[in-house]
């Protein structure tokens, strides 16, 4: 009986855990990485889209700052901007990024789940909204909003707002142009 020659790529490929995204906050360091994952997500337009011009306008909360990792690599982000649709206090959701080596794993809704979450958490806060594909983002809790009720300082698709509150209602009902926070 001859031993066979082990083979280092296959054997520690499956002999490796499953590749399962974590989350974690983001620090000053992983401003290079996000600025990077932006850039290959949604090339150059991206600073001409509306969502950009909200967030000129209101500053992100680095506190909802996310990084998604997997096996210790930084693989996807999310930002959160608070804003104020028709007196209620909230965030808008984005950019949510994943690099393409990692997508289909998972990060990129456990990034949106966990941000979510945690800015309910605080209570100061009724909702989430973004502008998002709904096949992606209603399985995991958002609800389409009512078509034209959320003034954006730009163009938007109307049909790809949607909210994410404990009170299912608010998405039919939460109308108005995004403002600043209100104190």
């Amino acid at each position: 009986m001859t031993p066979s020659a082990p083979s280092a790529a296959p054997a520690a490929v499956s002999a490796s855990p499953a590749r399962i995204p974590t989350v974690r906050y983001a620090t000053e360091a992983d401003d290079a990485f996000v600025d990077e994952l932006q850039a290959i997500a949604f090339g150059p337009g991206r600073f001409a889209k509306t969502a950009y011009r909200i967030r000129e306008r209101f500053k992100i909360d680095t506190s909802l700052s996310l990084i998604a990792e997997v096996e210790g690599e930084a693989c996807g982000s999310v930002w959160m901007t608070p804003i104020s649709i028709g007196g209620l206090n909230g965030w808008m959701l984005g950019p949510l990024a994943t690099h393409p080596n990692f997508r289909k794993l998972g990060a990129g809704k456990l990034l949106a789940r966990e941000v979510t979450k945690r800015a309910l958490a605080r209570g100061d806060g009724q909702f989430v909204m973004l502008v998002g594909d709904r096949d992606y983002y209603c399985p995991l809790g958002w609800e389409p909003t009512t078509l034209g009720n959320i003034a954006f300082p730009g163009p938007v698709d109307p049909s790809r707002v949607l909210v994410y509150a404990e009170d299912k209602s608010l998405a039919t009902t939460l109308s108005g142009p995004i403002a600043a926070w209100q104190e």
